[in-house]
């Protein structure tokens, strides 16, 4: 038998979980320095499955099939493609710089009542939650992949709740209030999505007989499985409901500014750049591939309620007076482009999507993290606390400006091809949506450069004029992130050669091709 590469990547960081929450209370900086470990040594294997993985060989690979529940078809099913291993290689990226990121943020509070806050549950959180997002990208069997994209729910509840941002206006109670209604609300969404999800499960039992993923679609595909038309289409939406709440998508999006304002900055970039990914990735996986013709008559009202978000979340960002609040309604906007870029049904457009969400991982970690040193020097979240930074803390400032250029998508940083592609996808089928879409761009650059402006220039505010530059645990979490940021903006070809197999694979389950130009080039 050959090893379990996969289940070793995502059991890994279990067993970190479980060994950073045994270290003695009194052992603190042990127990951050075993979490590093661990996600450092799950990143080396994700660059295993990175390197092991052929673009041009199968759609699955590094395959691991067992029997588990057999009297409900229930199989221990994991494999690969192309889509999937990106989303892994970001992850497992990401998870050492949010723990680094964090080295403080759990710390005891010296408050009066001595309320105590255990350190080494902090980061076997982050763990627990690597784990079960990265087997969430690795499950073909549908029954797995709901129960970990369901069990992912407890730890972030606990981090949102337990864990909450030190910086707040209102001091430390209202800030333990506003925590619990977050933690709350983030929780009762996901779970009433998860339920509608479970339900569609079971409806997809019924119809198909098991739970593998590639047996379905295979079946699908050479006509032996045949679904009613109403079936399909309830079964596609008990599905998409959960992975639009979990993306988030308009409407229901409200429990992300709420999540990402009063969490811990680490955790609001656990949140948007790994594990609302699970919801677009899925997308993918499941609703095109188990249901392309439900796909394809749901396609207009999804790319409607994508276009709402793309406008929407833009429009907020511009008037929000808190920086947490606004990168967490700037990345709805950047989620309406990822799941428009998904079903404009053209190859550009989900090749952009599935770039789109690397992209947006890294743009939006380098943005939220660099705002969270910022917010920790100043005790405030509030945009008017601030003015003046760039002349005290120009390290600071520049890589802030560096991360909100990119939040924009400015080109030669890394989200710009990423949602180039996505419109121009978009357009090719659809060319009034990718119009509408383009004025997302404007309030990008209007929300951006304002936050940029009020807190970096201008006169120096007495409250920050001590304010220190970045430090090196901080420029090692910053400068990786921004060098990436750059060297995939000019050379995205490593990521796109690895998804673009993939994406042409989903575009033949749902039987679409790209749009032929109505003006053919000269000759």
């Amino acid at each position: 038998m050959s090893f379990p590469l996969l289940t070793a990547t995502a059991a890994l960081p279990a067993i970190g979980a479980v060994a950073t929450a045994a270290v003695p209370a009194a052992r603190r900086n042990a127990a951050k320095a075993l979490a590093l470990l661990f996600s450092l040594a799950t990143l080396a294997l994700a660059i295993v499955v990175l390197v092991r993985f052929d673009p041009d060989g199968d759609r699955y690979q590094l395959t691991e099939s067992h029997a588990w529940i057999k009297e409900f078809g229930v199989r221990y099913e994991l494999g690969v493609d192309g889509i999937a291993v990106a989303l892994i290689a970001l992850t497992a990226l990401l998870i050492p710089f949010i723990i680094l990121a964090g080295w403080h943020d759990a710390d005891p509070l010296e408050t009066g009542n001595k309320r105590w806050r255990p350190t080494q549950g902090f980061f076997a959180l982050i763990l627990a939650v690597e784990a079960m997002v990265i087997i969430s990208f690795e499950a073909t069997d549908v029954f797995l992949f709901y129960i970990f994209f369901e069990a992912m729910l407890i730890p972030m509840y606990f981090l949102i709740g337990g864990f909450g941002d030190r910086a707040h206006e209102h001091g430390e109670e209202a800030a333990s209030t506003q925590r619990s209604y977050a933690a709350v609300k983030f929780l009762l969404y996901n779970l009433v999505g998860g339920l509608i999800m479970l339900a569609a499960v079971i409806g997809l039992y019924v119809v198909a007989g098991n739970f593998s993923l590639t047996e379905i679609a295979q079946a699908r595909a050479n006509g032996t499985l045949d679904m009613a038309t109403n079936t399909e289409r309830w079964l596609f939406l008990g599905f998409f409901f959960a992975f639009a709440v979990k993306a988030p998508l308009w409407p229901l999006h409200t429990w992300l500014p709420n999540a990402m304002g009063e969490a811990t900055t680490p955790v609001a970039v656990l949140i948007t750049a790994v594990v609302d990914k699970v919801g677009t990735f899925a997308m993918l996986r499941f609703c095109l591939q188990l249901f392309p013709e439900a796909s394809k008559w749901a396609t207009p009202a999804i790319l409607v309620l994508a276009l709402i978000s793309i406008i929407y979340g833009a429009l907020l960002a511009v008037g929000q007076r808190d920086i947490k609040r606004l990168v967490a309604y700037a990345s709805i906007s950047h989620f309406g482009f990822i799941i428009m870029g998904i079903f404009a049904m053209t190859s550009q457009g989900q090749s952009g999507a599935t770039l789109y969400m690397v992209n947006h991982g890294i743009s939006t970690a380098a943005l939220m993290l660099v705002a969270g040193f910022l917010i920790s020097r100043r005790g405030s979240r509030l945009i008017a606390d601030y003015g003046g930074v760039q002349k005290v803390a120009p390290v600071l400032a520049g890589t802030f400006l560096i991360g909100g250029l990119a939040t924009l998508s400015l080109p030669g940083l890394a989200p710009f091809v990423s949602e180039f592609l996505v419109l121009v996808g978009t357009f090719a089928r659809y060319p009034a949506i990718g119009i509408i879409a383009t004025f997302g761009i404007v309030l990008a650059a209007l929300y951006t450069l304002v936050l940029y402006q009020r807190t970096m220039t201008g006169p120096v505010k007495p409250e920050v004029s001590a304010m220190p530059d970045l430090r090196a645990r901080e420029l090692v979490v910053v400068a990786p992130l921004i060098v990436l940021l750059i060297f995939l903006g000019v050379y995205p070809k490593p990521v796109t050669d690895i998804v673009n197999p993939a994406v042409k694979q989903t575009l033949s389950d749902v039987h679409k091709k790209d749009p032929k130009p109505e003006v053919e080039a000269a000759k």
